[in-house]
């Protein structure tokens, strides 16, 4: 099993270091969109509505860099991926970035040859169980089947807790959250693990959220965050500042109502003024115009509201920002100086 895991990281490597010269930004601006490799649906994060619009907190990092590179946040090719599908699609050059809860290691940083531009969500994995099971600890599920998606950390995860702890567990494979959802419903496992974001998107689908709860371990750190191929260092600052961007709009107090006031002349707040382009010249320091934070910005808001609109507590999924509010409010978002 080890050797075939090392196989396909070689591979995706491979490919990775096959398109890493070519010039994301020139392709991108050449073709006249993004092509952003999402989940296959996660509402809240990631999913088609009735009209086949794609939406979402991940969504939103997408039409964000649209906008500041093509000036258009609707220009994205939204392409559905899988956990086993979503490293082949980037490394190949089908997508051009991955916005879609995917966790920043060790391996895939630097054996799989990407880049993590950031992170936009810190979570954790957690476990999902039917009411009725009668089970208030994960450490309660000796024996239990477990629905798991694939080629995820989340597998990983799940056999070291499993081990750690001394008890056993029957997997219950599956490719796409779509699938687990259906298996967990019709019984076919007693456990659905995966992200605790992913469990609360989950269950806001449900017919009748109340009779299903989400044990209180925590087992694992997982930072997740948009991903581009290492080597176009040049599309990667792309990325990486247009969440910034989006994550010190919220902390100047910069938001969807005052985005225009404040870009239409110099403020008081000098950094406000670089982000927003009104002094400086960072923006063509990434090839880009003077004022593609502000078109960023302009799509979905600042970071809290992107939050707020998604995934916030006023929404189905019902996510308090916890690790994800800002520093200044004792969470872990923190974006380094427009400078």
């Amino acid at each position: 099993m080890k050797k075939t895991v090392f196989l396909g990281a070689l591979t995706v490597a491979g490919l990775s270091a096959a398109v890493a010269s070519a010039a994301t930004l020139d392709d991108v601006k050449a073709r006249g969109s993004l092509n952003c490799g999402v989940s296959t649906g996660l509402v809240g994060f990631a999913a088609p509505d009735a009209n086949g619009e794609w939406a979402g907190f991940d969504v939103a990092v997408c039409r964000a860099v649209a906008a500041a590179v093509l000036g258009d946040p609707s220009a994205v090719e939204f392409v559905p991926t899988t956990g086993q599908t979503r490293f082949t699609a980037l490394a190949s050059g089908e997508v051009d970035m991955l916005a879609r809860n995917t966790t920043w290691t060790f391996s895939r940083d630097n054996d799989l040859k990407f880049e993590f531009v950031g992170v936009n969500y810190y979570d954790g994995q957690g476990f999902m169980v039917p009411k009725a099971l009668g089970v208030m600890s994960a450490k309660d599920l000796d024996g239990a089947t477990v629905c798991i998606q694939t080629g995820t950390t989340t597998e990983l995860n799940l056999a070291d807790f499993f081990r750690t702890n001394n008890i056993s567990y029957e997997p219950v494979p599956i490719e796409t959250n779509a699938e687990a959802q259906q298996q967990y419903l019709a019984g076919a496992c007693d456990v659905y693990t995966t992200d605790a974001s992913g469990l609360a998107a989950t269950r806001a689908t449900f017919e009748a959220p109340g009779d299903h709860v989400v044990l209180p371990e925590i087992i694992s750190k997982e930072p997740l965050g948009p991903l581009v191929r290492h080597g176009d260092h040049e599309w990667g600052d792309i990325v990486r500042w247009t969440l910034n961007a989006m994550i010190t709009a919220e902390e100047l107090g910069v938001n969807s109502s005052n985005l225009s006031e404040l870009a239409a002349a110099p403020t008081n707040n000098p950094e406000i003024n670089r982000m927003l382009g009104t002094e400086g010249e960072l923006g063509a320091m990434l090839g880009l115009d003077a004022d593609w934070a502000v078109s960023a910005l302009a799509v979905g808001g600042n970071y809290g509201e992107v939050f707020e609109t998604n995934i916030g507590e006023n929404t189905p999924i019902g996510l308090a920002r916890g690790l994800n509010a800002q520093w200044t409010d004792g969470g872990l978002i923190y974006s380094p100086p427009f400078r």
